[in-house]
C-alpha cells in the first residue's frame, strides 16, 4: 500500500513538475521565409510557435502581392525531456503556406496574429525580394545534360552580393594604445548550411584579445538592401606602433543549400524542387589604420596607459614601530588598454624596503575597451625610527577624447616610526685581570728542589701569534665584502629597471602557472590569453619596454643583439602558435607542447643572457 502511494505521489509531482515547465517557457511566434525567390517560383513560408494556441485564434496576413498555392496546412508536435530529475515539455506548433510570387521587387508579408491563453502575438512583417527568372533548356537535356543545367542554374543563383564578409572597425585613426573595436561579420540573402577553412586576420602591428558576441543572425540593411547578418568574431585591438597599419584580409568558405525547380511532377508543399550545395569562398578587403603618435612633451610618470582613469590610495597605517612592515595601496580605476596599465614608480627614503608589488584586477571588455581595476599593493618594511614623508606617487594617462596627457597623483604622505621596544643591544664587555701583590714572607733563598726536574711542552701565546694575523686579515677582508654587498644591494633596491629584469624569470613562472591551470580545465582561449601575457610581459620585464612598444621585430632585433638569435625564433614561434590558436576556430594546435615550449624558451633565453 506504501509503495502504491509512494508511485501517486511521485506522478503527481512530476505531472505539476511538466506543467510548471511548460507554464514557465517563453511564447515565441515566427515567420520562417526565404528572403530571396525567383519571379514564378513557388516558396514555403512557416509560422512556428513554441505554445499551444488557442482555438481559431490564428489571424494570417493578407499576401498581398503572392498568390497562395496551398495552404494553411497545420502541424503539431511535443518532446518530454527529463535530465537530473527535471521535467521540461515543448510544444511546437507550424502553420505552412506556399506561395508564388505576382511581380518582380520587394515584396513585404505582414504581420499574422495568433492567441495563447487569450494573450496576443504577432510575427514581424518579413520583406522578400522577387528577381526576375532565368530560362533554362534542361526540358531538351539528357538526364545527365538536365543535372548538370541544374547545377549550374544553382550556381547562377548565388549573387556576387548575396553572400558578404566584412570587417568592420569602429575607428579607422587612433592613437598608439588605444582600443579600436573589430567585428568579423558575414552577411547573407542565401540559405547557409555551413562554413568551412576560416582564417582570421594576424593583426600585425596590435595587441589583440577576442571578444565574446552574440552570434545572430540580425536583420541588417547595407547598401540599400537586407541581409541576415551574422557575427562571426568581435575582437579589441590595441595598436603597438605608429603609421599605417594593414590588417590583412580574413578568408571563408561558405556552403548555401539552394533550391533549383526540376522537371518532376509538382508537389505543393516542396514545390517539385531539387537542393544543391553551393560553396563561396568569401574574403574581406584590406583594411587600414592610421595610428598617431603621442605628442610630445610627455611626463616622466607615463608608461604608454591610454584612455580615462581614476587613482585612490589607502596607506595601512601612518605611524609604525622600527623594523615593522606596512602597505601602500594603489587602485586605478577606468577604460582603455586597461590590461597594459602598470604600477607606478614609488619613491622611498633610505631606510624603507620595498618588496615585490602585489596585482589584483577585475577586468572585463567592452565596445571602448577594457573596464575595471588594477590593484598594486606595495610591500614596505621600515628600518629605522624617526619621522619621514612619502613623495606623492604620479601616474599619467593619455586622454584620447581630449588629446592630452592627464596626471593624477596622491598627497604627499606622513608615516612617524618609533624605536621598537622589542629590539635587544649588546653593550661591549670589557674584559680586565685582577691583580694580587706577593710578598715574601721570611723566605730569602726558596726552597731547591732535589732530583730530575720534569718536562712539560710549550705552548706559545696565540695573541700576536702569526695565525692571530691571518684571521685577523680574514676577519677585516670578509667585513670589507660584507659592506660592499650590503651598500651594492641597497642600490640595486633602488634600481627599478635592474630589479624587474632580475624577476623577470619568476614573474613569467608564475604567469605560466596560471597558464597550466587554464590548461587543465581545457579553457583553450584564457589558457592561449595567459600564455601571451607570460611571454610578452617576460620580454617587457626583461628589456624594460613597455608591453605596448613590443613587436616581434623588435624582440628578435633585442635578443639577437644579446646574442641569442635562435631563442629569439623560438619565443616568436610560440607567440604566433599562441595568436593563432587563440582567434582561429580552426585552430588544432596542443596546449600542452605549447605550455613546455613557452616553460622551455624562458629557460634558454635566460641562460643565454648569462653567458
Amino acid at each position: 500500500m506504501q509503495t502504491f502511494l509512494k508511485k501517486i505521489y511521485i506522478f503527481l509531482v512530476a505531472l505539476f513538475a511538466l506543467f510548471s515547465a511548460s507554464a514557465a517557457e517563453e511564447v515565441s511566434f515566427t515567420l520562417n521565409a526565404p528572403m530571396i525567390v525567383s519571379e514564378g517560383e513557388t516558396f514555403r513560408i512557416e509560422f512556428e510557435l513554441n505554445a499551444k494556441p488557442d482555438d481559431n485564434s490564428f489571424v494570417p496576413p493578407s499576401f498581398e502581392g503572392f498568390d497562395v498555392v496551398a495552404g494553411p496546412s497545420v502541424s503539431q508536435g511535443s518532446s518530454v525531456q527529463i535530465i537530473n530529475g527535471e521535467i521540461t515539455k515543448s510544444v511546437s506548433y507550424a502553420i505552412t503556406y506556399v506561395l508564388v510570387p505576382q511581380s518582380v521587387g520587394n515584396t513585404t508579408i505582414e504581420a499574422a496574429t495568433i492567441a495563447v491563453k487569450k494573450r496576443s502575438y504577432a510575427t514581424q512583417p518579413t520583406i522578400v525580394e522577387v528577381r526576375k527568372g532565368e530560362q533554362g533548356g534542361a526540358s531538351q537535356q539528357g538526364r545527365g545534360g538536365q543535372n548538370e543545367s541544374l547545377e549550374s542554374r544553382a550556381n547562377r543563383t548565388v549573387g556576387k552580393d548575396d553572400l558578404l564578409l566584412r570587417l568592420e572597425l569602429s575607428k579607422r585613426s587612433v592613437y598608439r594604445g588605444e582600443p579600436v573595436r573589430a567585428i568579423l561579420k558575414l552577411y547573407s540573402r542565401v540559405n547557409i548550411a555551413g562554413s568551412e577553412g576560416a582564417k582570421m586576420p594576424a593583426f600585425n602591428g596590435f595587441w589583440s584579445q577576442q571578444v565574446d558576441i552574440e552570434q545572430g543572425p540580425f536583420r541588417e540593411t547595407l547598401n540599400g538592401k537586407v541581409y541576415e547578418a551574422y557575427n562571426i568574431a568581435e575582437y579589441l585591438l590595441y595598436p603597438q606602433q605608429g603609421g599605417t597599419l594593414t590588417i590583412e584580409p580574413a578568408e571563408m568558405t561558405v556552403v548555401v543549400q539552394v533550391m533549383v525547380q526540376s522537371n518532376r511532377g509538382f508537389d505543393p508543399f516542396f514545390g517539385g524542387h531539387e537542393v544543391y550545395n553551393v560553396r563561396r569562398a568569401l574574403k574581406t578587403p584590406e583594411v587600414k589604420v592610421q595610428v598617431k603618435e603621442f605628442p610630445v612633451g610627455a611626463p616622466a610618470s607615463f608608461a604608454g596607459a591610454v584612455g580615462r582613469y581614476t587613482m585612490s590610495h589607502k596607506l595601512s597605517a601612518s605611524e609604525v614601530t622600527a623594523n615593522s612592515a606596512l602597505s601602500l595601496q594603489l587602485t586605478i580605476s577606468g577604460t582603455g588598454n586597461l590590461n597594459f596599465v602598470k604600477a607606478p614608480e614609488l619613491s622611498l627614503p633610505s631606510s624603507f624596503e620595498l618588496y615585490d608589488i602585489k596585482t589584483e584586477e577585475k577586468i572585463s571588455t567592452s565596445a571602448s575597451g577594457s573596464v575595471g581595476y588594477r590593484r598594486f599593493d606595495y610591500p614596505i618594511i621600515v628600518r629605522a625610527e624617526g619621522s619621514y614623508d612619502i613623495a606623492p606617487v604620479a601616474f599619467t594617462y593619455f586622454d584620447t577624447e581630449k588629446a592630452k596627457y592627464v596626471t593624477l597623483t596622491t598627497p604627499q604622505l606622513h608615516i612617524s616610526v618609533t624605536p621598537d621596544k622589542n629590539a635587544t643591544t649588546q653593550p661591549s664587555v670589557a674584559l680586565g685581570v685582577k691583580r694580587e701583590d706577593v710578598r715574601l714572607l721570611g723566605e730569602d733563598i726558596r726552597f731547591i728542589m732535589l732530583g730530575a726536574p720534569a718536562l712539560r711542552s710549550y705552548i706559545a701565546p696565540f695573541i700576536l701569534s702569526p695565525l692571530y694575523w691571518v684571521v685577523l686579515v680574514a676577519l677585516v677582508a670578509l667585513a670589507v665584502v660584507a659592506y660592499i654587498v650590503i651598500r651594492k644591494r641597497i642600490r640595486d633596491s633602488r634600481n627599478v629597471v635592474l630589479i624587474k629584469g632580475r624577476r623577470a624569470n619568476k614573474m613569467a613562472i608564475r604567469r605560466l602557472r596560471i597558464a597550466e591551470k587554464y590548461m587543465r580545465e581545457q579553457d583553450r582561449r584564457a589558457f592561449y590569453e595567459e600564455m601571451l601575457r607570460a611571454l610578452w610581459g617576460y620580454l617587457s620585464d626583461r628589456f624594460n619596454i613597455p608591453v605596448a612598444d613590443l613587436t616581434k621585430e623588435g624582440v628578435r632585433e633585442e635578443l639577437s643583439r644579446r646574442g641569442a638569435e635562435a631563442e629569439a625564433e623560438d619565443i616568436i614561434s610560440i607567440i604566433t602558435r599562441c595568436e593563432e590558436a587563440q582567434y582561429s576556430p580552426m585552430a588544432t594546435v596542443d596546449m600542452g607542447e605549447v605550455y613546455t615550449d613557452g616553460i622551455d624558451v624562458v629557460s634558454k633565453i635566460e641562460t643565454a643572457l648569462k653567458r
